[in-house]
């Protein structure tokens, strides 16, 4: 598990999607934005035009642009880069190692492996493919976000060279499946958990709708990544792999669900993105969250808040897609009392230092992982105190991207049409 992509580099696309009730505008009246699924069309829409209108003073945005000048400097990725060679004898089909197996030391050559949950194997440096695609969806998102706010064709020709070489060139295009993700020596060559490394595809998906309109990004480039991703969907929902995972009952289960509302949406497959989301009501929210708020599968590991928060981003991300097709899962509560809103409520006393966490967390609490779902929270709920709770565990407060944040949801903002 690695923190939310939220926070990775930029807090700036999280911002962006609770931006929609900050600025007043809605659905209806604002302009046709993006094509976007987690992110919300109109609120990006708005940044922009306050953007190209000096309505945000530029330190308030300047976090957008130095990320995504950074990306201008990276390199691209793709699966063939690996020395390895998948057990299929091709390069192209993605491979990495279950994160927390290692070697039996009672075991004369370490096989088979033994698990240490939460405990990282180094060995995993020696297979980059996980790596380089975490490193490639947090560029391209950077670069699609500033392309699309600042309209600077540098980023979407470079945002466009990145996905060409993951994706769409035959000579470096990663084979649409995780046959051989997550393996472990001793025990298989891959397995169902591999899918929890691309849980966050919905954010490519994202970015290619904000490339849209750019002279780099062509129609034949839009026609082969919706082939690719309806190709990786089909195997999602009909390989083993892909079947063990949207049977898992904790947050691979949930993380599955993301990832088939967000490619159904993207390939036009609306009747199904619909249909997985109305049932994770039930299966993801009410399933994993108890009347207390607690999530019991998540608080069996040695990182059990980190699981929990990580749990319920992926509970968000869903109640995220599902505004695109009128499921609200914001507001949905079990008889007992089990939602999205109980989860956070339970988490946050422990974020904030008012209780003591007494599950299993062999790394420090890390507050600000609770921060993008606090400020989100603000406005889905019409709570300020979560966003005056987030503020106060936010080391980055004066941060630009803060700034363009506290600049969006000032009232003199607000009134704004």
């Amino acid at each position: 598990m690695s923190t939310h992509t939220a926070l990775d580099g930029t807090i700036a696309a999280l911002l962006v999607v609770v931006l929609s009730a900050a600025c007043g505008s809605s659905q209806d009246s604002a302009k046709e934005g993006p094509r976007v699924f987690l992110l919300r069309a109109h609120a990006l829409q708005w940044v922009r035009d306050a953007v190209h209108t000096s309505q945000l003073a530029p330190p308030a945005v300047s976090t957008i642009r130095s990320d995504g000048d950074q990306a201008l400097k990276v390199a691209p990725l793709s699966v063939t880069d690996k020395t390895a060679i998948p057990p299929s004898g091709d390069k192209h089909d993605y491979m990495s190692l279950a994160p927390y197996w290692w070697p039996d030391p009672k075991s004369p050559n370490g096989l088979p492996y033994i698990r240490r949950d939460g405990e990282r194997n180094p060995e995993l440096k020696n297979l980059p493919d996980h790596t380089n695609f975490d490193k490639l969806m947090s560029s391209v998102r950077k670069l699609a976000l500033a392309y699309y706010i600042f309209g600077d064709e540098r980023y979407a020709a470079k945002a466009t060279q990145l996905l060409r070489t993951w994706f769409i060139d035959p000579r470096t295009r990663m084979n649409p499946n995780l046959q051989f993700a997550q393996a472990v020596k001793g025990h298989n060559d891959g397995r169902g958990t591999g899918l929890i490394e691309t849980r966050d595809i919905g954010t490519v998906v994202d970015a290619v709708g904000l490339l849209a309109g750019s002279h780099s990004w062509t129609d034949n480039d839009q026609r082969a990544m919706q082939e690719w991703c309806s190709d990786f969907l089909d195997w999602m929902l009909t390989s083993n792999n892909g079947k063990d995972e949207a049977a898992a009952t904790n947050n691979h289960g949930t993380f599955y669900d993301v990832q088939v509302a967000s490619l159904a949406l993207f390939v036009g497959h609306a009747d199904l993105a619909r249909k997985v989301l109305k049932s994770a009501a039930q299966q993801r929210i009410a399933a994993h969250v108890q009347p207390d708020g607690s999530q019991p599968r998540e608080l069996g590991r040695t990182k059990s808040f980190s699981y929990s928060v990580f749990n319920l981003t992926a509970m968000f991300e869903l109640a995220d897609l599902g505004d695109n097709v009128g499921i609200d899962l914001w507001s949905f509560r079990s008889d007992d009392g089990r939602s999205i809103r109980r989860a956070l409520d339970y988490l946050l006393p422990y974020a904030s230092g008012e209780r003591r966490w007494t599950y299993q967390q062999i790394e420090p609490i890390k507050a600000q992982e609770l921060v993008p779902l606090l400020l989100e929270a603000s406005f889905h709920f019409k709570a300020p105190e979560y966003r005056a709770a987030a503020l106060k565990m936010d080391a980055s407060a004066n941060s630009s991207v803060q700034a363009l944040f506290l600049e969006a949801v000032s009232p003199k903002q607000s009134t704004k049409k």
